[in-house]
């Protein structure tokens, strides 16, 4: 009897101890594809289109001091050890100067000493900036099968902390690089000034604000540059493509067609965004002004805050008159 006894319970020990085996083995990544098996390096060229158009982001659109341009393109290849910025985190020190005031030597600074602590870092990769809303840029980058992801960022000038970028993109594919990688780019505020327009002056957001994209609806002010309530979602602001870089057969780099900035041509059609006409509030009536004993008239005014466009709501009438008694008439 004591035999069986021990027999069940050393049964239900190899029960139990099977039970958190096969629980820790469903556990495990099986065939992960995050992890690149890719046997060398690769490289890319990468193109970057700015389709910041007043035809697409017809309110409030910066026409002169500064007109709609992008700031130079700062970029970096890396592991998952490292993020350069990433959506509803805090921006490094580095990212909030390079946001407000196209400044990249503080987020230099972060990158190199990220490479040198961890060895997160792969490259580092810029493109010229643009010097109109629409047009393109273009540099090479390198990944490495250890760190095989692209993350960049543009300053959208003028404006308070906003920039356009990539978080992260994996290039790698499992045991191949991918070919190529096309992505629409959407406005992100950096969390650091609280600015509502393209020219507003610096104000700092205290306590800092993480980052969040910008969109049709959010923030929800009708002073928002971006604040299209009638739109379900933005149209792209910017485009970015990179493509792999073919090998001839003595293994060399074949060239490419290296696209310069084209800082006045639009790069493609864009659907137009209509653009509704806004007014002030009425002014106080006026006057009553007439001959005594006999309906005078009174008018109000009031004046437009901003220009209808592309077939949007025309504006109504700036002045309403209605009847009267004059007072203190002679």
């Amino acid at each position: 009897m004591e035999n069986l006894m021990f027999v069940c319970h050393s049964c239900q020990v190899l029960w139990t101890l099977l039970v958190i085996l096969l629980g820790c083995a469903s556990s495990l990544p099986l065939g992960d594809d995050s992890v690149c098996r890719a046997e060398e390096l690769a490289k890319y060229s990468i193109i970057f289109t700015g389709k910041w158009s007043q035809t697409a982001f017809p309110k409030q659109y910066p026409l002169y001091r500064p007109p709609a341009q992008w700031s130079s393109l700062l970029g970096v290849t890396h592991s998952s050890d490292y993020s350069m910025w990433k959506k509803n985190e805090y921006a490094s020190n580095g990212v909030r100067d390079f946001a407000e005031k196209g400044e990249a030597w503080v987020l230099m600074k972060e990158i190199e000493e990220a490479g040198e602590k961890i060895q997160s870092v792969h490259g580092i990769f810029s493109a010229p900036a643009i010097s109109s809303g629409t047009g393109q840029t273009s540099t090479e980058l390198e990944v490495h099968p250890r760190h095989p992801l692209v993350s960049f960022v543009v300053r959208i000038v003028p404006s308070p902390d906003w920039f356009v970028g990539v978080d992260s993109l994996n290039l790698c594919e499992g045991d191949h690089w991918m070919e190529e990688a096309a992505v629409d780019l959407f406005p992100y505020d950096a969390g650091t000034d609280s600015g509502f327009t393209f020219s507003s002056p610096n104000f700092a957001t205290i306590p800092q604000d993480t980052v969040t994209e910008i969109t049709c609806s959010s923030p929800s002010h009708p002073a928002n540059s971006f604040y299209y309530p009638k739109l379900k979602n933005l149209p792209p602001i910017a485009q970015v493509t990179m493509v792999k870089i073919k090998k001839n057969q003595l293994g060399l780099p074949v060239p490419y067609l290296d696209l310069p900035a084209k800082s006045n041509e639009v790069i493609d059609s864009v659907s137009e965004t209509p653009l509704d006409c806004e007014v002030s509030q009425w002014s106080s009536w006026g006057l009553c002004r007439g001959v005594c004993r006999k309906t005078g008239t009174k008018i109000r005014t009031r004046f437009v805050l901003l220009q209808p466009a592309n077939n949007g709501m025309p504006c109504p009438n700036l002045d309403e008159e209605t009847g009267c008694e004059p007072e203190n008439c002679v």
